[in-house]
């Protein structure tokens, strides 16, 4: 399988989400909101140049003209600047395991999205994936009475901006560079506010400390460019069984690596959803094949 192939494109960014976590290990206890800001200044520069060198991409004349679309971005921007923060304080507060949880119930979340405002109707293994994701969540609440709160956010906010994105007409690098625009004005005012409330790491920081909150901006894009390039080149149901390797590594990662706790209650909870993922896979395995046996069929002469 070439590098260049779309499976292997898909695995490759799939994989690079999956091990962020050993990056932010070099940032123990940051203030997501000081990630947030510097994410977006040093994503600017880097968005502008790589959508220089595509050239398919939306002229910023259409970008202007459809407001629909600008406004839909401006809501995306919201939901995505979120699920950041919840994802840097998981990855930054020892949290791995919660944000694993979260990657492994979202497309459980992205089918109930897609019933509730795009009108789909479940297949019988989508509505038995739903309840058991349901089961393991209910049963965590009941264990620990509470629930996992930071694993729903990032679940529920990473399939909100999927969805959102349904409703944008620019390709995918010009809609994630006008999504990080609306950003700049929040995080500018963060720049200034955070070391008027002695709240910023940058102040007093070495060169080694800003080159790491910095680095923050390639770590979050490289893997977004290889899957952007993945989906033209690949289907829909690679993309979908491809993305369970992130929180696969995450998972191990948080267990074997960062010794996070894994006790009875979590393996059960864990087991359900996984189940519930299983009926999700075969369905869309189920869905692959009926449609390259009928390409099949009517390609016969």
């Amino acid at each position: 399988m070439a590098f260049s192939s779309g499976p292997a494109l898909a695995i490759f960014s799939f994989v690079l989400w999956g091990i962020t976590p050993l990056f932010y290990r070099l940032l123990p206890d940051a203030s997501p909101l000081e990630l947030l800001s510097q994410r977006v200044l040093w994503s600017i520069p880097l968005l502008l140049l790589v959508r220089l060198c595509i050239k398919q991409r939306t002229s910023w004349q259409k970008v202007w003209q459809d407001k629909r679309s600008l406004l839909f971005c401006l809501l995306g921007t919201c939901i995505m600047a979120i699920s950041w923060c919840t994802f840097t304080y998981a990855m930054t507060h020892d949290q791995v395991l919660a944000a694993s949880l979260g990657y492994f119930i979202n497309p459980l979340f992205s089918i109930l999205l897609g019933m509730i405002f795009l009108h789909e109707r479940l297949t019988l293994s989508q509505k038995l994936a739903v309840l058991f994701a349901f089961a393991g969540v209910s049963y965590q609440l009941w264990q620990y009475g509470q629930l996992p709160v930071l694993a729903l956010i990032m679940g529920s906010a990473f399939a909100l901006y999927g969805l959102i994105r349904k409703f944008i007409r620019f390709d995918i690098l010009t809609a994630l560079t006008v999504e990080t625009l609306w950003l700049v004005p929040l995080a500018i005012g963060l720049m200034f506010w955070l070391p008027a409330h002695g709240e910023s790491a940058l102040t007093n920081a070495d060169l080694t400390l800003r080159i790491y909150y910095a680095l923050t901006a390639p770590v979050t894009l490289l893997p977004l460019l290889f899957f952007a390039a993945a989906i033209k080149r690949t289907t829909l149901t690679v993309v979908g069984l491809s993305q369970y390797i992130e929180p696969t590594i995450q998972f191990l990662l948080a267990i074997f690596l960062f010794n996070e706790a894994f006790d009875r209650v979590k393996g059960v909870s864990f087991t359900l959803i996984w189940i519930g993922l299983l009926f999700c896979m075969s369905g869309l395995l189920r869905h692959w094949w009926m449609q390259r046996r009928k390409t099949v069929l009517m390609a016969r002469p």
